[in-house]
């Protein structure tokens, strides 16, 4: 493939724009995260006392050291209920990710009960039911390192009934053969109790693992029944008694041992070494290459050449439909097909793309969404070309494409571009944004104009002068409001995406998912009707 040549200028003064402004968004990024962080962290002396391991060391006791680990959805719940977003910042009290532990790619969700004892947050039930979605689909094996208070019994109303997917998600994996291994490292309360009960292989810690329905104080409040938690569900009497413990360690360290001794046994796909060239151009230069203004224009043939092998990328019709980019390439020895937007979607691009999808489909190439659009042209012209129906068609396409979708979010995101461009409700198997990444139905801007355009009209059909302070006080509030809520952060904290990624480590994660979804075609499960219970 012909290999794509750079017309970059490093020592621009909009390249050092560019590049101060990503990196001023990095630094924001990194703070949220850290005091995700010092939140958990700040239990460290009372899990010491117990002789426990925080979560996040838990984690990374448990991932094979030095191996890729893709974090997912870091910011879940910013903002929401305890979360204040600024001091008090929990990322939904759930870790997940996926990593590589005794050399097998496994999803994991390990409760943070350095957080609030562990405690349920409704979109900590939304982290985890993604987590659980993207392991069914790409055929992971699960790990839980659970610790958990329960449902946070101030806020059951906001995920009570969802939140029962967690477990009917177990009972779908077990069933389809994936594999869920569950290490009990404290408490374990209600449906954390299910949570251990659905797991194929349950390791618990002495003296420190506790599951039961109801605790002290509710058996208590309920039936009048006084227990002590060792008599009502410890270790001892799970693994002797009643047969919900397979396992039984001395402590953390030696459960987290054996769950990686489990998941080394099970059954995975070849992971092949492929041979391939690093891009021509450094990874540094897309700090520079992107205007954090989603209003600026740049060429998406200047990312794709620095996440592509070789920079070789092969363009699909480059003359028909310009303003949206198709063509094929590799990311680390892994064909791809890659969807880009250097403008608005029009008709041309619209059936290019949609032709395009069909090929990759035909060729079983997974397509990658690099999506920066202010979404499909409009106008009179736009109109007379049959905008609409072109544009269903590539809708129709990207929703029906049989193939892996995986979506970058790397500038604006609007309107029905972003559905065309694989959005989240067009369910690509992995999405992820940068930090300067816009998502709402128009620019701030827009919408004003058209709430003046519509107050103005309405105005003048009631043969009234247009109050235009009013207009104007309005217009200001509503670009305010559509600038908070367009924002990556605002987005990444409903899930609207699987976390925010430095831009710079695109091609790595590009290349994780690439390989994830390449070793789930190759991986054959061994489902049964019902999952593996205990008899």
């Amino acid at each position: 493939m012909p290999s794509l040549q750079s017309s970059i200028i490093a020592e621009s003064a909009q390249f050092k724009a560019n590049r101060e402004a990503h990196l001023a968004l990095l630094d924001q990024l990194r703070a949220i995260e850290s005091r995700i962080c010092a939140a958990s962290a700040r239990s460290k002396a009372k899990f010491a006392k117990r002789g426990q391991l925080l979560p996040r060391e838990r984690v990374a006791l448990l991932l094979d050291r030095g191996a890729p680990f893709i974090e997912l959805s870091t910011l879940a719940g910013l903002g929401f209920h305890e979360d204040d977003g600024a001091d008090q910042v929990y990322g939904g009290g759930i870790i997940a990710g996926i990593g590589l532990v005794s050399g097998r790619r496994i999803m994991v969700i390990a409760h943070d009960a350095g957080i609030k004892g562990g405690a349920a947050h409704p979109y900590g039930v939304e982290k985890q039911l993604r987590a659980q979605e993207i392991a069914i689909e790409n055929k992971l094996p699960l790990v839980q390192l659970i610790e958990s208070a329960g449902a946070n019994l101030m806020l059951q109303a906001e995920m009570f009934v969802n939140g029962g997917k967690i477990f009917a998600n177990l009972a779908r994996m077990s069933a389809l053969g994936n594999g869920v291994v569950g290490v009990v490292h404290g408490s374990s309360t209600a449906g954390g109790a299910y949570q251990v009960g659905l797991s194929d292989y349950t390791i618990m810690v002495r003296a420190r693992s506790k599951v039961f329905l109801a605790g002290p104080p509710l058996l208590k409040a309920a039936t009048g029944e006084i227990a002590d938690d060792e008599a009502l569900g410890g270790s001892e009497l799970h693994s002797a008694v009643t047969g919900l413990g397979d396992y039984l360690a001395e402590n953390d360290a030696d459960g987290i041992r054996i769950a990686r001794n489990i998941v080394g046994r099970m059954p995975r796909p070849d992971r092949p070494d492929r041979a391939y060239a690093e891009p021509l151009y450094g990874a540094e230069d897309l700090l520079g290459i992107v205007p954090t203004d989603h209003r600026k224009p740049y060429d998406a043939r200047e990312v794709v050449a620095r996440i592509v092998d070789g920079s070789d990328f092969l363009e699909f019709k480059p003359r028909y439909g310009t303003w949206t980019l198709c063509g094929h390439a590799a990311i680390q020895g892994h064909p791809v097909g890659i969807i880009g937007n250097n403008g608005p979607i029009d008709a041309d691009g619209a059936t290019k793309a949609a032709q395009f999808i069909q090929l990759c489909c035909q060729s079983n190439t997974p397509i990658l969404f690099l999506q920066n659009t202010t979404g499909f042209m409009v106008g009179t012209d736009a109109e007379r070309a049959g905008i609409v129906k072109h544009g269903s068609k590539m809708i129709q396409a990207v929703t029906n494409a049989t193939v892996p979708k995986i979506t970058i979010q790397l500038g604006g995101s609007f309107g029905a571009g972003h559905y065309a461009m694989c959005g989240r409700a067009f369910a690509p198997r992995f999405i992820f944004a940068w930090p300067n990444n816009r998502v709402s139905v128009m620019g701030g801007e827009q919408a004003a104009k058209v709430l003046t355009i519509i107050g103005e009209d309405s105005a003048k059909a009631r043969g009234q002068e247009p109050d235009r302070a009013a207009m104007e006080a309005m217009s200001e509030r509503l670009i305010d409001t559509y600038q908070r809520q367009s924002a990556a952060t605002y987005a990444s904290a409903r899930l609207w995406d699987d976390g925010i990624i430095d831009p710079r480590d695109t091609r790595r994660v590009l290349g994780e998912c690439l390989a994830i979804c390449e070793a789930a075609e190759q991986h054959v499960l061994q489902p049964n009707s019902f999952g593996v219970a205990r008899l």
